[in-house]
């Protein structure tokens, strides 16, 4: 490895290779010994069938978790692009780059899929190289490809072509290629208005075009996660939450999309946790028995705050434990951690069995009981008086407060009533609106994106106990109400409803905020 400027290295005859670190392999890994531990079945990726079953699910945006497609603008264009075959996810990994976006590719590419544009090329020329993206460039190969074509470059000038594409200086850099670029085109006879069209498509991709060949190996694993999405959904769930920090969603968008899809998740236990999530039997009547249930999700102790991955594991290597005392004793905890582990519920399993306010109670008698010098079982008044259980939404406070993960109800659930009294409709039933129809929608706010690309527009998703809607605010609405926009963490959204192609967007029109009443609920991620 060397600290000099990878153009210098180039430029010395170096060989440069990129090492490219993808959280996706680790969730995939943890997720394939995950069935294998708990299935007894051996997944081989590469083995993997293609299934129109894992395509139905895509092209329903059904992909919150899967690799690559699970941002706010790919979930859009799934619904559009209708993915049936592997080279089409090849197409939508590449689709959505800003190259192709600044190069005016992604509409007339989805027009010309479903049937509603020709598909034509700017010169015969083209024909060749861009016939299987229906005319449209889309890839670096094929802009390398357009200039040997239209303009005769050798090999080694489309090479350096591809290297102004991929340099911060390209602009610079296209710029000085310019004029061999349209002398070549004027020999073929491509002049005026097409030359300047080629020459455009080409400049575009100096920002961000992706390779073919990148393409087709992330969608090797856009596959291979949906696969996983669709046949084990606990397994899944579980490795995307141990392989945190990593993707879109926050893990509390994880659980509750995994919860949507039948998975039952259980809060982290002392006497039932791993150090991260795993996987657990779900008992079942005999009237439901069948050949391969799916397991539940017991979230692992490291996802409590303060706890960390060193002692969780020491929790989880010590068991069986006995008391609160004999836990913080023997795993060596302090105070903050055991009333973080009481808070989130994880003591329950303990004699005699603490609800979480007794935990709470006790926690400090138990730490001081047990300093340095003590013997173990000597500790008294650890036995909390009578103490009333903690309500659904306290324990959902409770859970967001230690976890940032709420295994029971979703925090918007607390403010349907409030909702519904304004007439605030379900994210789950804006499908069947009417394109147009003025509606209003609450929920949490999980992001909020302004991209380059979007010309100043704002996007918030937002999501209640049911789904999730993409919110589009445009700069005059988001300067209305840019206090509220930016920092609420929950909101009221009053706008008209857009649906077009299976897609739904609500647009916006008015914003306020909206109280919860659970507590702190997971931070938005917002990033332009």
């Amino acid at each position: 490895m060397l600290q000099w400027d990878k153009d210098d290295c180039a430029a010395v005859g170096l060989v440069k290779i990129d090492l490219l670190g993808l959280g996706m392999l680790t969730a995939l890994h943890l997720g394939v010994d995950l069935i294998a531990r708990h299935h007894g079945v051996a997944v081989d990726l590469a083995t993997i069938p293609q299934e129109p079953e894992v395509y139905d699910m895509l092209c329903k945006a059904d992909s919150v978790g899967v690799f690559q497609v699970e941002s706010r603008a790919q979930m859009a264009t799934l619904p559009r692009l209708q993915p049936r075959c592997f080279y089409d996810l090849v197409v939508e990994v590449a689709l959505i780059r800003p190259g192709p976006i600044q190069g005016n590719s992604v509409h007339p590419y989805l027009r010309r899929r479903a049937g509603r544009e020709p598909v034509t090329y700017l010169h015969p020329l083209l024909r060749g190289c861009l016939e299987k993206t229906l005319g449209v460039p889309l890839f670096q190969e094929q802009l390398m490809q357009m200039a040997i074509d239209v303009a005769g470059f050798s090999g080694a000038e489309a090479d350096q072509l591809r290297q102004a594409m991929g340099s911060k200086r390209s602009s610079e850099r296209m710029d000085r290629l310019r004029s061999r670029l349209y002398s070549g085109m004027k020999e073929r006879g491509i002049t005026t208005d097409v030359a300047d069209a080629i020459y455009a498509k080409l400049a575009a991709f100096a920002n961000f075009g992706f390779p073919e060949s990148h393409s087709v190996s992330f969608a090797y694993l856009v596959y291979s996660s949906a696969w996983l999405k669709l046949h084990h959904p606990a397994a899944f769930c579980a490795a995307l939450l141990n392989a945190q920090p990593m993707g879109f969603w926050s893990p509390q968008t994880l659980v509750a999309d995994a919860r949507r899809h039948a998975v039952v998740v259980r809060r982290p236990d002392v006497s039932a946790s791993a150090a991260g999530a795993s996987l657990e039997p779900v008992a079942m009547s005999s009237s439901r028995q069948t050949s391969s249930p799916t397991p539940a999700v017991r979230l692992g102790l490291e996802s409590v705050r303060t706890i960390g991955t060193e002692v969780a594991q020491r929790i989880a290597a010590g068991r069986p434990y006995t008391t609160m005392e004999d836990l913080a004793r023997r795993a060596g905890l302090a105070r903050a951690q055991l009333e973080a582990l009481a808070t989130a519920g994880a003591l329950g399993g303990l004699s005699p069995e603490p609800s979480r306010r007794e935990a709470l109670w006790a926690t400090g008698v138990v730490v001081e009981g047990i300093r340095p010098g003590t013997l173990p079982g000597v500790v008294t008044g650890a036995t909390a008086p009578s103490l009333p259980a903690m309500t659904t939404l306290e324990e959902t406070a409770a859970d967001l407060w230690a976890t940032g993960v709420s295994t029971g109800l979703h925090p918007v659930h607390f403010a349907r009533p409030a909702l519904d009294a304004i007439g605030a409709q379900r994210t789950a039933d804006l499908a069947d609106g009417q394109d147009g129809a003025r509606v209003v929608v609450g929920g949490l706010v999980t992001h909020r994106q302004r991209p380059s690309t979007a010309g100043g527009t704002i996007f918030v998703n937002l999501e209640d106990e049911t789904g999730m809607v993409n919110v589009i605010c445009s700069q005059g609405v988001w300067a209305r109400h840019r206090s509220v926009a930016r920092t609420a963490l929950a909101l009221v959204v009053k706008g008209r409803l857009e649906k077009a192609d299976g897609v739904v967007n609500l647009v916006a029109e008015r914003l306020e905020a909206l109280s919860l009443g659970a507590g702190p609920t997971p931070s938005s991620r917002d990033f332009r």
